[in-house]
């Protein structure tokens, strides 16, 4: 069994801002939907709105945060352990 994860809300806070073209990512309150919050912040429209400019600002591991590839990285070799 391997316990794991990574620091972020949600996935999207792993992209590092500037590959969507911000500073960095808003604060939303606590109780409030994050991708609600942050396309509301960010007048991105609804959550499917700011999936495709997540989507489409993400082009390699370069524009993602290093904990979330090194939560990536840590379930792989456990799942792949003997597996050579």
């Amino acid at each position: 069994m391997l316990v794991t994860g990574h620091p972020y809300v949600d996935i999207w806070q792993a992209v590092k801002p500037a590959a969507v073209g911000i500073r960095e990512w808003p604060t939303v309150p606590r109780g409030t939907d994050w991708k609600t919050g942050i396309c509301a912040a960010l007048r991105w429209g609804e959550p499917a709105d700011g999936w495709r400019r997540v989507l489409a600002g993400v082009r390699s591991y370069r524009e993602l945060e290093t904990p979330l590839i090194g939560a990536v990285e840590r379930l792989i070799d456990f799942v792949t352990i003997g597996e050579e």
